[in-house]
Protein backbone atom coordinates (compact mmCIF):
# COMPACT_ATOMS: atom_id res chain seq x y z
CA UNK A 1 0.00 0.00 0.00
CA UNK A 2 1.35 3.44 -1.18
CA UNK A 3 -0.65 5.88 0.04
CA UNK A 4 -2.01 6.30 3.94
CA UNK A 5 -4.35 9.40 5.03
CA UNK A 6 -4.71 9.54 8.71
CA UNK A 7 -7.70 11.88 9.75
CA UNK A 8 -7.87 13.04 13.77
CA UNK A 9 -4.03 13.62 13.47
CA UNK A 10 -2.26 14.85 16.15
CA UNK A 11 1.40 14.24 18.72
CA UNK A 12 0.75 10.80 19.93
CA UNK A 13 -0.54 8.05 18.07
CA UNK A 14 -1.27 9.69 14.74
CA UNK A 15 2.21 10.80 14.96
CA UNK A 16 3.40 7.44 15.44
CA UNK A 17 1.81 5.75 12.99
CA UNK A 18 2.92 8.71 9.84
CA UNK A 19 6.47 7.70 11.48
CA UNK A 20 6.06 3.98 10.64
CA UNK A 21 4.12 4.54 7.68
CA UNK A 22 6.26 7.08 5.91
CA UNK A 23 9.73 4.74 6.98
CA UNK A 24 7.95 1.80 4.97
CA UNK A 25 7.44 4.30 2.14
CA UNK A 26 4.47 4.72 1.94
CA UNK A 27 3.23 8.88 1.13
CA UNK A 28 1.14 10.18 4.43
CA UNK A 29 -1.49 12.63 4.37
CA UNK A 30 -2.38 14.14 7.70
CA UNK A 31 -5.92 15.86 8.47
CA UNK A 32 -6.71 17.69 11.42
CA UNK A 33 -9.16 20.84 12.79
CA UNK A 34 -5.74 22.67 12.98
CA UNK A 35 -3.39 21.26 10.48
CA UNK A 36 -0.58 24.04 11.52
CA UNK A 37 -0.11 21.95 14.50
CA UNK A 38 1.07 19.52 12.07
CA UNK A 39 4.16 21.34 11.01
CA UNK A 40 6.80 19.77 12.74
CA UNK A 41 5.56 15.62 12.21
CA UNK A 42 5.27 16.96 8.51
CA UNK A 43 8.23 17.91 8.46
CA UNK A 44 9.90 14.87 10.06
CA UNK A 45 8.08 12.09 7.50
CA UNK A 46 7.32 14.19 4.85
CA UNK A 47 3.68 13.96 5.18
CA UNK A 48 1.11 16.70 3.77
CA UNK A 49 -1.03 17.96 6.43
CA UNK A 50 -4.72 19.05 5.68
CA UNK A 51 -7.39 21.10 7.24
CA UNK A 52 -10.58 19.25 8.19
CA UNK A 53 -13.17 19.20 10.61
CA UNK A 54 -14.08 15.24 10.22
CA UNK A 55 -17.70 15.64 11.45
CA UNK A 56 -18.32 18.33 8.63
CA UNK A 57 -19.78 16.60 5.75
CA UNK A 58 -18.53 19.23 3.38
CA UNK A 59 -15.36 19.42 5.26
CA UNK A 60 -14.97 15.76 4.58
CA UNK A 61 -15.76 15.52 0.71
CA UNK A 62 -13.34 18.49 0.43
CA UNK A 63 -9.95 16.32 2.58
CA UNK A 64 -10.65 13.94 0.52
CA UNK A 65 -10.49 15.68 -3.25
CA UNK A 66 -7.43 17.87 -2.24
CA UNK A 67 -5.47 14.68 -0.37
CA UNK A 68 -6.26 13.08 -3.38
CA UNK A 69 -5.11 15.73 -6.07
CA UNK A 70 -1.69 15.90 -3.97
CA UNK A 71 -0.98 12.07 -3.04
CA UNK A 72 -3.23 9.82 -5.10
CA UNK A 73 -6.07 7.72 -4.39
CA UNK A 74 -6.13 6.74 -0.74
CA UNK A 75 -4.95 2.63 0.03
CA UNK A 76 -5.11 3.03 3.55
CA UNK A 77 -7.60 5.63 6.09
CA UNK A 78 -6.74 5.74 9.29
CA UNK A 79 -9.68 7.08 11.46
CA UNK A 80 -7.93 8.46 14.74
CA UNK A 81 -10.65 11.60 15.15
CA UNK A 82 -12.23 11.43 18.86
CA UNK A 83 -14.20 14.03 21.10
CA UNK A 84 -14.39 13.26 25.03
CA UNK A 85 -17.36 14.95 27.39
CA UNK A 86 -16.35 13.93 30.95
CA UNK A 87 -18.07 14.51 33.95
CA UNK A 88 -21.38 12.62 35.28
CA UNK A 89 -24.31 12.24 33.91
CA UNK A 90 -26.06 15.17 35.48
CA UNK A 91 -23.58 17.86 35.01
CA UNK A 92 -22.59 17.25 31.12
CA UNK A 93 -23.50 19.58 28.54
CA UNK A 94 -25.86 18.27 26.26
CA UNK A 95 -24.36 20.22 23.22
CA UNK A 96 -20.86 19.08 24.45
CA UNK A 97 -22.29 15.18 24.12
CA UNK A 98 -23.60 15.94 20.46
CA UNK A 99 -19.98 17.30 19.43
CA UNK A 100 -18.28 14.15 21.05
CA UNK A 101 -20.79 12.00 19.16
CA UNK A 102 -20.28 13.16 16.08
CA UNK A 103 -16.42 13.99 15.70
CA UNK A 104 -15.83 10.27 17.51
CA UNK A 105 -18.75 8.49 15.47
CA UNK A 106 -20.10 10.40 12.50
CA UNK A 107 -16.78 11.61 11.65
CA UNK A 108 -15.81 8.24 10.95
CA UNK A 109 -18.77 6.88 8.86
CA UNK A 110 -18.27 10.27 6.84
CA UNK A 111 -14.35 9.50 6.30
CA UNK A 112 -15.08 5.82 5.74
CA UNK A 113 -17.78 6.37 3.27
CA UNK A 114 -15.37 8.94 0.81
CA UNK A 115 -12.72 6.36 1.46
CA UNK A 116 -14.76 3.68 0.02
CA UNK A 117 -15.92 5.69 -2.74
CA UNK A 118 -12.52 5.65 -4.23
CA UNK A 119 -11.54 2.19 -3.15
CA UNK A 120 -14.10 -0.10 -4.21
CA UNK A 121 -13.79 0.54 -8.28
CA UNK A 122 -10.12 -0.55 -7.52
CA UNK A 123 -11.60 -3.21 -5.27
CA UNK A 124 -8.41 -2.81 -2.42
CA UNK A 125 -7.84 -0.93 0.50
CA UNK A 126 -8.18 -0.67 3.77
CA UNK A 127 -10.00 1.25 6.68
CA UNK A 128 -8.49 1.39 9.92
CA UNK A 129 -10.50 3.03 13.23
CA UNK A 130 -9.13 3.70 16.76
CA UNK A 131 -11.22 2.66 19.60
CA UNK A 132 -10.53 2.32 22.72
CA UNK A 133 -11.62 -0.14 25.71
CA UNK A 134 -15.04 2.43 26.18
CA UNK A 135 -15.24 0.54 22.72
CA UNK A 136 -17.08 -2.57 24.91
CA UNK A 137 -17.37 -0.92 28.36
CA UNK A 138 -18.21 1.71 29.87
CA UNK A 139 -17.02 3.42 32.84
CA UNK A 140 -18.34 6.18 35.05
CA UNK A 141 -18.05 9.93 34.38
CA UNK A 142 -17.55 8.80 30.88
CA UNK A 143 -20.97 7.83 28.86
CA UNK A 144 -20.56 10.34 26.05
CA UNK A 145 -17.27 8.49 25.53
CA UNK A 146 -18.66 5.20 25.68
CA UNK A 147 -21.09 6.26 23.29
CA UNK A 148 -18.94 7.55 20.32
CA UNK A 149 -16.71 4.82 20.82
CA UNK A 150 -19.41 1.95 21.26
CA UNK A 151 -21.45 3.27 17.98
CA UNK A 152 -17.71 3.65 16.19
CA UNK A 153 -17.49 0.06 16.77
CA UNK A 154 -20.43 -0.79 15.56
CA UNK A 155 -19.93 0.72 12.54
CA UNK A 156 -16.40 -1.01 12.00
CA UNK A 157 -18.12 -4.03 12.96
CA UNK A 158 -20.79 -3.46 9.87
CA UNK A 159 -18.19 -2.53 7.14
CA UNK A 160 -16.23 -4.97 7.80
CA UNK A 161 -19.12 -7.16 6.74
CA UNK A 162 -20.24 -4.92 4.13
CA UNK A 163 -17.05 -4.29 2.65
CA UNK A 164 -15.06 -7.47 2.28
CA UNK A 165 -16.19 -9.40 -0.10
CA UNK A 166 -15.15 -6.57 -2.52
CA UNK A 167 -11.26 -6.32 -1.55
CA UNK A 168 -11.77 -3.68 1.50
CA UNK A 169 -10.14 -4.71 4.77
CA UNK A 170 -11.54 -3.03 7.75
CA UNK A 171 -9.78 -3.19 10.93
CA UNK A 172 -11.02 -1.69 14.65
CA UNK A 173 -7.87 -1.30 17.51
CA UNK A 174 -9.31 -1.56 21.02
CA UNK A 175 -6.98 0.48 22.88
CA UNK A 176 -7.06 -0.65 26.37
CA UNK A 177 -5.18 2.01 28.05
CA UNK A 178 -3.74 5.85 28.16
CA UNK A 179 -1.06 5.93 25.48
CA UNK A 180 2.21 7.85 26.43
CA UNK A 181 2.48 11.28 24.33
CA UNK A 182 4.50 14.66 25.13
CA UNK A 183 3.36 16.28 28.08
CA UNK A 184 1.46 13.33 30.11
CA UNK A 185 4.24 12.28 32.39
CA UNK A 186 4.08 8.72 33.75
CA UNK A 187 2.16 8.73 37.08
CA UNK A 188 5.31 8.16 39.71
CA UNK A 189 3.21 5.45 41.51
CA UNK A 190 2.27 3.44 38.29
CA UNK A 191 5.34 3.22 36.30
CA UNK A 192 5.34 2.04 32.60
CA UNK A 193 1.49 2.32 33.19
CA UNK A 194 1.04 4.10 29.78
CA UNK A 195 1.06 2.33 26.09
CA UNK A 196 3.55 2.89 24.04
CA UNK A 197 2.29 4.43 20.84
CA UNK A 198 5.23 3.10 18.42
CA UNK A 199 3.93 -0.44 19.77
CA UNK A 200 0.43 0.54 18.65
CA UNK A 201 1.60 2.01 15.13
CA UNK A 202 3.92 -1.52 15.02
CA UNK A 203 0.34 -3.36 15.42
CA UNK A 204 -1.71 -0.91 12.75
CA UNK A 205 1.21 -1.80 10.15
CA UNK A 206 1.18 -5.54 11.18
CA UNK A 207 -2.84 -5.58 10.15
CA UNK A 208 -2.08 -3.94 6.58
CA UNK A 209 0.88 -6.03 5.91
CA UNK A 210 -1.45 -8.88 6.58
CA UNK A 211 -4.26 -7.38 4.29
CA UNK A 212 -1.41 -7.42 1.59
CA UNK A 213 -0.94 -11.37 1.56
CA UNK A 214 -4.71 -11.78 0.50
Amino acid sequence: MSTALIVGAGAGLSAAVARLFAREGMRVGLAARDAEKLAAICQETGAAAFACDAADPVQVVRLFEAAEAALGPPDVVVYNASGRARGGLLDLAPEAVRRGIEVGAFGGFLVAQQAARRMLPRGSGAILFTGASASVKGFPNSSAFAMSKFALRGLAQSLARELAPQGIHVAHFVIDGVIRAAGRPEPADRPDSLLDPDAIAASYLHVLRWVERF
